[in-house]
């Protein structure tokens, strides 16, 4: 069996027991033959439970509803052809659910008569009071005048029941208002003050509606922040060095107001998994959200010479969203083990020892949240001769298996699942069965379900491909050197040993098509979204480390592309910029994006000192080269900030002088921290010592490949500032940007994930969180301006399933700006990825999507990613659809659950129309000439169901949405 959980109808996750079939089915049959019969109902049992997992093995993100599960066995009973006892049934679950009803009937009844009573922990039971929920909802709803105190009111009566805990009361609330979020934005915030009321109260902090004022709410944060430092070290949770600041200097800076920039969905994250407890006095909690962010700063501040100054810069660049780091820096920055880093990259070599090293190695980096990448191209393959014992090698793919069962066993931080990716360079006589290691089917021994794979992929292949020429494997322990060597040597070499296989001299190769090898590709990343294409040639040729080793791989979100080694655990410390806070009036404020890059590459270099390493390997890595990742998000967002749509030519300029700007910056900033700090160890050599910045390296890429890339070359800047400054204090970073997929910080700070367009305007979001429906409060804030926006609209972009294309009344202007990421072509993405890439020093977490099912077509895209010089992408996500459920509060009486999360709009900020505030903008009709000149695309992009993934649940068609996917690191 393989379903271990299910969600009740409130939303709260129990343990699957399959007993409960066999015992809902026995007493169906006593009803109508009015005899037992143990045998019939368990085959029913077993029946139903296989649908089950055939089902849920498909759709792994989904967790189903019992309803759901009741479905299956319904549909169980008349497979074996009992049809009365499944009528029987029927009719029993249909009386239940009228019983149901009428049950939440009486008890709204006596909430209306306030007769429910609600218990305090203490015991002490006080009735339910109509006025005190609608003064305490009136509180929190202050400045929203969109918020109906009495429908949130009437909600929450239908929700409670006698003898509900105060506790569920209060959720009962933070429910019934984020059940209205999409109605109305405003809502989101206000379930986002209550949760902080929630978390106030938990710490044991008195306090009521009529005493919540700002002045309490400063005066507690203030307390609290002293008190929470102290505890925290004193219970050893907390580095003892947090006691060393001026506590009261940094408790006079921090903001409480800098909550209510929270929405529902990045409050409830932040409660649910940043904020610090500790385990060892009950779980108790340390923090409140704007304490989160403080602790946050004084962990990375901890070695300034002015530390208390440099905490409250990084404090409040964090709390005002402007920059946010990744979540291991967010988990652990001013903790006792403050391992900081979000991506690990190791090479294994060909050596029993040193294999088993990398599984403990790895173990350890997953355990304190990092994400881990190794590259597995050295192993000799399947045929080969073990020289000591001298038998022939299984290969690869059993010690890959073995590395998919390590991070199964790790949770990481306690917070979420332990993620793995290994790569392998298309050459490797194992690289076929590598491509299958995804697959469902097959012998289970040579599957990896639970470990993400990525393909290491040559220039000459890609080149093959294209020529429609042949291609050879080999096992790597007959050509060692193929691994280190990249461009015209690569080429060089491999064809010597093409000649070496054809005259005989090898043991290990086989010869086939590339087309072939290459299709294979594809149809199993059509077919397990696996392997990733990351391409080998342009993230050497164009690295600034490439006189210092050689990148062998990506990491786990191919956004990351350092040299590692055996000796050398490459090590990357993220965080990305918020664009979409960097506006003021509709235009982007560039000194103020300016000082935001220079403070995050300060934070960012901050964390080498600080951190809590794993392994040796990595510290050591980390030390020499001291590299850094500076990403953006809310990409979509600025653009809906600037009117402009995703799939124009002003998306193009701003993709392009934005990463310029933020480019320039990063470097200059790295600079200057060199001349204060100290260059890094192997700076001498390097490309930035030889006066190359990443967008001159686009032309070292062009000559080794002799092929034309199709991105423009100049900027809109004066680099000669850079370059000087460089040239004479060097750098302290070797790598300065990356962008990450930043999808649970940019839940927290309410922005579009890094540079994804939106995926629908409304849809139902899984994660380890639970389920998350989404709406676009951008469309839902232009609508209004218009007057469109009302209940009947909002039914029909459910019923288009968050689609505004075809629903006519919104003018032509607002559904092109609206469309969601299956209505833009993927040209488009790739586009704008190759633009804003050759500003960028290491690579981008770069999904791709398609709406079809032609392979054919899917080989071109990758083609054409490969031609517009990108160095990695990430996922390819086929057409997937999410249903839009209606919102619940549902909640189970006298059990204590999590939230159900539901919907959760986008930050609410104004759109407007204005161009993008560069120094150059006249560059957008070079732009323009260029897209004429390129293929237009013209297809007009509508629903297609014969290309959505379908299963069947009940008998019904449910359509599954790939891209919902928890155990995925992009979702998380």
């Amino acid at each position: 069996m393989n379903l271990t959980v299910i969600r009740k109808r409130n939303g709260k996750i129990v343990p699957f027991d399959s007993t409960k079939i066999t015992e809902a089915v026995s007493k169906a049959f006593l009803a109508i033959t009015g005899k037992p019969e143990p045998e019939i109902p368990e085959n029913i049992k077993n029946l139903a439970v296989e649908k089950i997992d055939n089902i849920y093995k498909e759709n792994e993100s989904s967790i189903p509803y019992v309803e759901q599960v009741q479905d299956v066995v319904e549909q169980a009973i008349m497979d074996a052809g009992h049809f009365e006892i499944a009528k029987h049934y029927i009719l029993y679950r249909h009386e239940r659910a009228i019983e149901r009803a009428k049950e939440k009937e009486e008890e709204r009844k006596r909430a209306e008569d306030g007769a429910i009573l609600i218990t305090a922990k203490n015991g002490r039971q006080e009735r339910f009071n109509e006025g005190v929920l609608r003064s305490f909802i009136s509180k929190m709803s202050e400045g929203y005048t969109s918020v109906s105190i009495e429908a949130v009111v009437d909600r929450v009566k239908n929700e409670i029941y006698d003898g509900i805990t105060a506790d569920e009361f209060l959720k009962a609330v933070v429910l019934s208002c984020r059940s209205m979020i999409e109605i109305d934005p405003d809502y989101s915030y206000v379930a986002a003050r209550m949760i902080r009321y929630i978390a106030i109260k938990e710490m044991g902090i008195e306090i009521s509606y009529d005493t919540y004022t700002e002045e309490k709410i400063s005066q507690i944060y203030k307390d609290v922040l002293v008190k929470s430092i102290k505890q925290g070290v004193e219970d050893k949770v907390y580095d003892k060095r947090m006691e060393s600041y001026d506590l009261e200097k940094l408790a006079n800076a921090i903001d409480q107001k800098r909550d209510y920039l929270f929405q529902y969905l990045g409050m409830q994250v932040v409660y649910d998994r940043y904020l610090v407890r500790d385990l060892e006095r009950g779980n108790a909690l340390l923090e409140l959200p704007q304490i989160f962010w403080m602790r946050v700063a004084m962990g990375l501040a901890l070695l300034e010479t002015n530390k208390e100054d440099k905490a409250i810069e990084f404090y409040n660049a964090m709390s005002n969203f402007k920059i946010v780091p990744s979540t291991p820096t967010l988990f652990q920055s001013g903790l006792v083990y403050s391992q900081l880093s979000s991506c690990f990259l190791n090479t294994v070599d060909d050596d029993l020892k040193h294999i088993f090293k990398v599984y403990g190695d790895n173990a350890q980096m997953s355990k304190y949240s990092g994400g881990v990448a190794t590259d597995w191209s050295y192993i000799r393959s399947t045929g080969s001769i073990v020289k000591k014992t001298r038998i022939e090698s299984n290969g690869l793919i059993p010690f890959l298996k073995i590395a998919n069962d390590v991070t199964v066993t790790i949770n990481r931080s306690g917070r979420r699942r332990g993620a793995v990716c290994s790569y392998l360079e298309s050459w490797h006589y194992d690289v076929e069965e590598f491509l299958e290691l995804r697959k469902n089917t097959g012998d289970e021994r040579r599957r990896t379900p639970d470990m993400n794979i990525a393909n290491w992929v040559p220039d000459l292949f890609m080149e093959r491909v294209r020529n429609d020429e042949d291609w050879t494997l080999f096992s790597p322990d007959e050509v060692p050197e193929l691994h280190e060597v990249y461009g015209k040597k690569f080429r060089e070499m491999y064809v010597a040993y093409e000649a070496k296989a054809g005259r005989g001299d090898m043991r290990i190769f086989k010869k086939m098509k590339a087309k072939e090898l290459y299709r294979k590709m594809i149809m199993m990343l059509y077919e397990t979204g696996h392997p990733w294409m990351t391409f080998k040639d342009p993230s050497n040729i164009r690295s600034p480390q490439d006189h210092d080793g050689v990148v062998h791989c990506s990491n786990l979100c191919t956004e990351i592309t350092l040299n590692n080694n055996f000796e050398e655990t490459a090590v990357c410390n993220l965080a990305s910029v918020n664009l979409p806070k960097h506006f003021v009036n509709g235009k982007m404020d560039l000194e103020m994006l300016k000082n935001t890059v220079k403070t995050g590459m300060r934070m960012l270099d901050n964390t080498v000192e600080i951190n809590f390493y794993p392994t040796e390997e990595a510290k050591t890595s980390n030390f020499k080269h001291r590299a850094v990742g500076l990403g953006i998000m809310g990409f979509h967002d600025a653009l809906y900030e600037l009117g402009i749509a995703f799939d124009s030519p002003q998306a193009l300029v701003f993709a392009d002088q934005n990463q310029e700007f933020i480019s320039y910056h990063a470097i200059m900033s790295s600079s200057e921290m060199a001349l204060e700090r100290g260059a890094y160890e192997t700076f001498k050599g390097s490309k930035w010592d030889r006066n190359m910045m990443p967008v001159d390296t686009l032309d070292l890429l062009e000559s080794e490949r002799g092929l034309k890339i199709n991105v423009p070359r100049g900027g809109a800047m004066d680099w000669t500032p850079v370059r000087e400054h460089i040239k004479q204090h060097g750098m302290r970073n070797s790598n300065c940007m990356a962008i990450a997929p930043t999808a649970t910080i940019s839940n927290v700070v309410g922005s579009s994930p890094c540079i994804e367009p939106y995926y629908k305007n409304i849809y139902v979001k899984s994660n380890m969180s639970g389920e998350f429906t989404n709406v676009n409060d951008y469309l839902v804030n232009d609508l209004k301006k218009i007057g469109l926006w009302d209940t009947d609209m909002l039914m029909e972009i459910k019923m288009a399933e968050g689609s505004v294309q075809e629903i006519m009344r919104i003018p032509e202007g607002l559904r092109n700006r609206y469309k969601e990421t299956f209505e833009i072509h993927y040209k488009t993405l790739i586009d704008l990825a190759a633009y804003r890439g050759k500003w960028i020093d290491q690579s981008q977490s770069l999904n791709l999507y398609y709406k079809g099912n032609s392979g054919k077509e899917i080989g071109e895209m990758y083609m054409y990613a490969w031609e517009m010089g990108l160095k990695t992408t990430y996922y390819l996500r086929t057409l997937a659809a999410s249903g839009i459920e209606k919102a619940t509060t549902s909640i189970d009486k006298k059990e204590e659950e999590k939230p159900i999360e539901t919907v959760v709009p986008v930050k609410d900020i104004p759109t407007n129309m204005s161009m993008p505030a560069y120094q150059n903008i006249a560059t957008y009709a070079q732009v323009q000439n260029e897209m004429d000149n390129k293929e237009k695309i013209t297809e007009k992009v509508l629903a297609n169901t014969d290309t959505e993934k379908t299963i069947l649940v009940g008998g019904k068609e449910v359509k599954i949405c790939k891209i919902l996917d928890p155990d995925c690191e992009a979702c998380q």
